[in-house]
């Protein structure tokens, strides 16, 4: 019995590693302050475990969904994308489509697209699934670099040999793991690429809500033709606190949507139907509500980054998302100084390079705790003397601590 060989090109999830030492460590009594996965730790709205209440008690939803989504969600969802982004001409039948969340959707995308040897463009550093789903569907993924000054790639670098041969490209804005954003101007700039090249354009819009001080992020579809080319991923699981819940949609491009719907009739039956009605209460969340949930990460960002400059980082706020994407200490790799801060302070983090080759040199924090474990965290790190201005020190003496138990809880 042997596993196909596919798996042999692809590395374990970066998420599913970070909780295997998560799990180790904690059953070794260290307390442990995870800023890993972006899984919001405060509750779902109550208008949303109230309509889920109701759906439940309705027999009619105990049955087998429609393999594209229950019509009113369908239409609920296009409405939402005429509410937040003026975007008028979506058609429910044939312009959107339920999906079990981001990630089963964006993985489908590519069975539906890629034949063995084309090119997908995928961000460097980037989202893992990017990749790994190339390999799936026996692709082969070119990372597109994007230029640390703003995190967006420069269309012009890429190949035209590899621009021929390309089926998708993808981006993701708000930015995971960076935390960028993008305006509609370089939106302009990827319809007119990939309506050059005839490449399905796909956007990454997970984190569209999860934006501070007044910034709302834009729609790819709000360009004009942009449906020509493109398709527009949404989910619910971070604007929500629905991350559990696994339910979002796709719109945009028709041949999109169709090829996607194909994939997905064969291989899942659809979404609950009472998670469907429940995602239909959560689009009527009144924008005050809204902001009530963000409030609470933009606080917990300013308190992260006020901390980190403090310790001699020199980085500002980011305006979107659940991240703040940090640079490691001169002469670190970013594995070196993810291993520090776990062994010296038993915090938790991805090193960039666990996004893509030009994710090295930075490493991730995630927005997802109570503030007193932030400000935890950060007194760990001035208690252990790790600043940004933290020189190499020699091999032997940073693997001197690795494996003694670390701080028990502070009170803070």
């Amino acid at each position: 019995m042997q596993l196909a060989k596919r798996l042999e090109r692809i590395p374990p999830y970066l998420f599913a590693e970070i909780d295997r030492k998560r799990n180790e460590l904690v059953e070794r009594g260290v307390d442990i302050i995870n800023l890993g996965a972006g899984d919001p730790d405060r509750p779902t709205p109550k208008h949303i475990i109230q309509a889920m209440h109701e759906a439940i008690q309705d027999s009619t939803n105990h049955h087998y969904p429609p393999y594209k989504g229950i019509k009113e969600y369908r239409q609920a969802a296009a409405d939402w994308m005429k509410r937040r982004f003026a975007i008028e001409d979506l058609n429910p039948e044939t312009e959107v489509i339920s999906s079990i969340g981001s990630k089963e959707s964006i993985h489908n995308t590519f069975l539906a697209f890629v034949n063995p040897g084309d090119y997908t463009i995928i961000p460097d550093p980037g989202y893992p699934v990017y990749r790994t789903s190339t390999i799936f569907a026996e692709g082969q993924p070119y990372p597109m670099q994007l230029q640390s000054e703003n995190w967006l790639p420069n269309l012009k670098t890429i190949p035209q040999e590899v621009a021929q041969k390309a089926k998708l490209l993808w981006v993701n804005y708000p930015n995971n793991p960076t935390g960028a954003t993008a305006n509609l101007d370089f939106f302009q700039e990827l319809v007119n690429f990939c309506r050059h090249y005839d490449i399905l354009l796909c956007h990454d819009h997970a984190y569209s809500e999860m934006a501070y001080e007044g910034y709302k992020p834009p729609s790819i579809l709000q360009i004009p033709g942009a449906k020509d080319v493109a398709i527009e991923f949404h989910s619910l699981s971070k604007s929500y606190n629905m991350t559990g819940w696994r339910i979002g949609f796709v719109v945009g491009n028709s041949l999109g949507i169709k090829g996607l719907s194909q994939v997905k009739s064969n291989v899942d039956s659809g979404v609950f139907k009472a998670i469907q009605k429940a995602a239909i209460a959560a689009f009527s969340t009144t924008e005050e509500e809204l902001q009530s949930l963000v409030a609470v990460y933009q606080q917990r960002r300013d308190i992260l980054i006020e901390g980190l400059q403090s310790l001699g980082w020199p980085i500002k706020p980011n305006l979107a998302s659940l991240y703040v994407w940090v640079p490691v200490p001169k002469n670190y790799t970013s594995q070196e100084f993810v291993n520090l801060l776990l062994d010296k302070c038993g915090i938790i983090v991805p090193p960039g390079n666990g996004y893509g080759a030009s994710g090295e040199g930075f490493f991730r924090i995630a927005l997802t705790v109570e503030e007193e474990r932030i400000y935890a965290a950060l007194k760990r790190m001035k208690d252990a003397g790790i600043s940004y201005q933290l020189k190499q020190e020699g091999r032997g003496k940073r693997e001197e601590g690795r494996g003694r138990k670390v701080i028990k809880q502070e009170k803070t």
